[in-house]
């Protein structure tokens, strides 16, 4: 399917959407865990490939749908925008092609092999957290991946020549996770967030802090763009960067008030009214976030093990 640019809209469909400009994203509601999105940028008879998917069959449907641009604009580079697998699981795809990332994010692509979610899925849990974790990762197949790292690595600032027109990366983790990057099109006004956006989805902090993730949405604002590629949800302009700039300091104001308290993360998280933030994707990942935030707080903070999170959220989400 390719159709236009619709900005703003909480519903979308799956495929490639042309932006204009000779640029093109790759959509997959809903959005939500694992449900990532991708972009290209076309030059003047190559092209370059911003983000793989979760798994080879998802970026094979992904590669196949782009042919009829690549065909006549062959890719000859990939950026990674993180380290999360579904941003880059799919990287074997692509041979031969430089592989672009920060080097904090090439360091961390191999904290979390493809295996690992795998060996996640088997774990002896209870009911409703197995089930929850069956829903956010079970559609995927990650037996046959074979990690492929980046090629190419920089901090700060890297600009990419694609044919011709420019292609400025910037870093700006850590933030959701330790090497964030966006990659800004200025001649055509657009930039591709990765998971710095969520838009109508929850974000989640891995990594932090928040104010560098706050600074990071500044930072695209300054920019000035017209189109923005979130690295899940609908194409938006800045209203998406608002919205989630929003959210960041909404819940740091939370938090902090709870923290001071006394609270636990784990209560805090419980007792957090989400309002209008309820009614997004994944609402329940405010579990990671206000742990994450009081690892800020109190670096001291000790963080609950990943399967008593993933309970929580399983709770929070109705499991």
């Amino acid at each position: 399917m390719t159709g236009q640019a619709n900005h703003g809209k909480r519903h979308y469909e799956k495929g490639l959407v042309e932006l204009g400009d000779g640029l093109f994203a790759y959509l997959q509601p809903d959005g939500g865990w694992g449900w990532s999105n991708a972009g290209l940028v076309v030059g003047d008879g190559s092209s370059l490939l911003v983000d793989t998917l979760f798994d080879l069959t998802l970026t094979r449907e992904m590669l196949d749908t782009m042919q009829k641009v690549t065909n006549t604009a062959a890719i000859e580079a990939l950026v990674n925008t993180h380290a999360n697998g579904d941003h880059c699981y799919g990287n074997e795809l692509v041979p031969g092609v430089d592989i672009v990332a920060s080097e904090a994010s090439a360091g961390e692509m191999n904290e979390l092999p493809p295996q690992a979610l795998d060996m996640l899925l088997k774990l002896d849990v209870d009911a409703s957290t197995k089930a929850y974790l069956a829903d956010a990762f079970g559609p995927f197949n990650f037996g046959d991946i074979t990690m492929t790292p980046p090629t190419t690595t920089f901090s700060g600032r890297h600009t990419l020549d694609v044919a011709g027109r420019q292609v400025e990366l910037i870093e700006v983790g850590p933030a959701h996770t330790k090497g964030d990057i966006i990659a800004y099109v200025p001649d055509a006004d657009t930039v591709f967030t990765g998971d710095i956006l969520f838009v109508y989805g929850t974000p989640i902090i891995w990594d932090g802090p928040v104010q560098n993730w706050i600074d990071a949405c500044d930072l695209i604002g300054d920019l000035g763009v017209s189109t923005v590629v979130p690295g899940h949800g609908p194409v938006c302009g800045l209203d998406g960067v608002d919205m989630v700039r929003g959210y960041l300091s909404w819940l740091r104001s939370e938090a902090q008030l709870r923290h001071a308290a006394g609270m636990s993360a784990a209560d805090a998280a419980r007792d957090i009214a989400l309002g209008e933030y309820g009614e997004w994707g994944d609402s329940e990942r405010i579990v990671i976030n206000v742990d994450s935030i009081y690892r800020e707080f109190d670096p001291t903070h000790q963080s609950a093990g990943v399967i008593e999170q993933f309970s929580l959220m399983a709770e929070l989400a109705g499991y």
